[in-house]
């Protein structure tokens, strides 16, 4: 169903879905305005898995949206049998908050946060 089709293609389709204006998906995955853009249009791209996860969440997507947003994108899925992946799932799927207080939630598990735009890999 989704073969050839781009991400940013797909993010639209769900912020849409979802009522969301890309400016508020990017506020509320603490992303710059400017950056997500340029993701958007291909301009950037990312090697930081984080990031896309960050913009999935805010774009209030499903554990298995966002499987297909990662795949999309050329980054892994998130896998079950790693640690901090298998609680960012529990997250998609309980949503319990911002990015901030899912940050919280991995730092209280004792994994690293969501590494957002401004932190070198």
């Amino acid at each position: 169903m989704l073969k050839g089709k781009e991400f940013s293609t797909y993010f639209k389709e769900i912020c849409t879905r979802q009522k969301l204006r890309l400016q508020e998906v990017f506020l509320n995955a603490d992303i710059s305005e400017g950056y997500g853009y340029k993701l958007m249009s291909g301009e950037k791209r990312t090697r930081q898995r984080d990031i896309i996860l960050r913009l999935c969440y805010a774009a209030k997507m499903t554990t298995d949206e966002t499987q297909t947003a990662l795949k999309l994108y050329g980054l892994p899925e998130l896998y079950v049998k790693s640690p901090r992946d298998a609680l960012i799932m529990v997250c998609f799927n309980e949503r319990p908050g911002s990015v901030i207080e899912v940050n919280g939630f991995l730092k209280g598990n004792g994994f690293d946060p969501l590494r957002s735009s401004g932190t070198i890999e």
